[in-house]
């Protein structure tokens, strides 16, 4: 079989593209709640629901968006390019202060707009994600390449996270026409700079593709004609069919509950817990979780290479379950145990980050092997759609909780169960998570060497040859 290869150079250019959603999608994930609560004044569980709705949103479209990617014909670069103007404009209006304090229209209007911005941002991330299939069918090739994504990714979780602590508050003291805008308009020029970032990264991406010979682009579409919503959920269903796929989801959707209700909880534990400023103790947690992401996702890339990635998922997510188990027992009462929240979330997610979209990529084949068609896009989709919706409800958990807890905003000390609810938010209650990622992982059967096997019994099978499917049959 011959391999398709990535040149160095265009290997980097195609790496540095996860700058371009991750620098938005950090900020969102992190600060969004903060924004609706803290200047927006929306009440908690309200901003939750915004984000709720929104990102749940974006997984509906995610395997829609992936079924059009797929078409033949269907040029993944042109999709970047097209959605890029798009995803920037609508984030800087996601974090635009509309001046009214009328709750009805607050939701009605960062919904709307958010779900706009996700929108775009699937536009962009799924064709991006799913274009590394067409690119190469090596195992450790798919590895090596997220493994380089993911550590120029802590590079875009550094800005996404450090930018927003740091920059609106520059603006505190701005006073126009009389009015104290100065922290909507340090958030609102925060976005600004992280679009100017994302928009030069991802034009670079598109470019450096230019001229990579593309499987789908290159095949003729014969009848000429779009897929239609119908046949696209019955590709989505047979593709959920496969086997190993339900504890690929399980891995998924229980790990971001997990991280996402950590990460958009950063600030809430620094201010409320420990009564830290901040403005300066996020940018230590954010610099600490880029350094030991950075420290571990080649440790995470040499296990995987050397045994799998199931065998890495396993032992990265166990360490992080079992830190956030002693996190709880010690209480979040000081910087140190932020800190070590922070280690032990970094140590998870730099092995996920690294894996995720492998795994993803190695579910082509088996996909081809069952039902014969390759679905880079769906197949890339699907695992996004229940990575959103996991996203969707850990943040929903945690403006649900703080609601619970009696969180409020206009107050200058929040009450002792709102420590108590954010100290719960970080550790009991994504470790009880990870356990069920933990499990799912455990579960599924796609390991290094059956892979191995599985391309060479295709082959035979594409070639009308005899094959085989002993040993395969929890794949196939």
């Amino acid at each position: 079989m011959t391999e398709r290869k990535l040149t160095g150079k265009r290997k980097l250019g195609y790496c540095s593209g996860v700058i371009t959603e991750s620098l938005l999608y950090n900020m969102f994930c992190t600060y969004y709640l903060v924004f609706l609560t803290d200047i927006i004044h929306m009440k908690p569980v309200l901003a939750g629901t915004v984000s709720f709705i929104s990102i749940c949103w974006d997984a509906i479209t995610d395997p829609i968006i992936g079924a059009y990617a797929d078409q033949n014909g269907a040029d993944k670069r042109k999709y970047m390019a097209k959605a890029l103007f798009p995803l920037v404009l609508l984030f800087i209006a996601a974090f635009f202060n509309i001046g009214t304090d009328n709750s009805v229209i607050q939701f009605i209007y960062y919904t709307a707009i958010a779900m706009l911005f996700w929108l775009a941002y699937t536009i962009y991330t799924i064709p991006y994600y799913a274009i590394v299939a067409e690119i190469t069918q090596d195992y450790d090739e798919r590895t090596e390449i997220r493994s380089t994504s993911s550590l120029i990714n802590t590079a875009a979780i550094f800005l996404g996270n450090a930018l927003p602590a740091v920059v609106p508050s520059l603006f505190a003291g701005v006073v126009i026409s009389g009015k104290h805008i100065g922290e909507s308009l340090g958030w609102e020029i925060t976005a600004i700079i992280m679009c100017v970032l994302s928009l030069m990264f991802g034009i670079f991406t598109v470019k450096s593709l230019k001229g990579v010979k593309l499987i789908k682009a290159e095949a003729e579409n014969v009848t000429g004609e779009r897929k239609k919503i119908k046949a696209i959920f019955a590709e989505m269903l047979e593709v959920l069919k496969i086997k190993p796929f339900k504890w690929f989801a399980m891995f998924i959707v229980f790990f971001l509950i997990a991280s996402s209700m950590i990460q958009s909880s950063f600030e809430y534990m620094i201010k409320d817990c420990v009564g830290a400023d901040p403005e300066i103790y996020m940018v230590v947690v954010i610099v600490e979780l880029v350094v030991v992401m950075a420290a571990f996702i080649p440790i995470v890339t040499k296990v995987a290479e050397k045994k799998d990635r199931r065998f890495s998922s396993l032992v990265f997510m166990s360490i992080m379950c079992v830190g956030l188990i002693g996190c709880k027992i010690a209480g979040v009462k000081s910087i140190v145990v932020v800190l070590i929240i922070t280690f032990f979330m970094a140590v998870g997610m730099a092995n996920f980050w690294t894996v995720f979209y492998s795994i993803a990529y190695d579910l082509v084949e088996v996909d081809e092997f069952a039902y014969g068609s390759r679905r880079e896009s769906v197949i890339t989709a699907l695992p996004q759609f229940f990575q959103k919706f996991g996203s969707a409800i850990g943040v929903w958990t945690v403006g649900f909780v703080l609601q619970l807890a009696g969180y409020n905003k206009a107050n200058s000390v929040q009450p002792a169960t709102v420590a108590k609810g954010i100290e719960n938010n970080v550790t009991i209650f994504p470790a009880a998570f990870l356990v069920l990622s933990i499990i799912g992982v455990y579960l599924y059967p796609v390991t290094k060497d059956k892979f191995s096997k599985l391309k060479d019994e295709l082959e035979k099978k594409k070639a009308g040859q005899e094959y085989s499917t002993y040993g395969l049959e929890k794949l196939v």
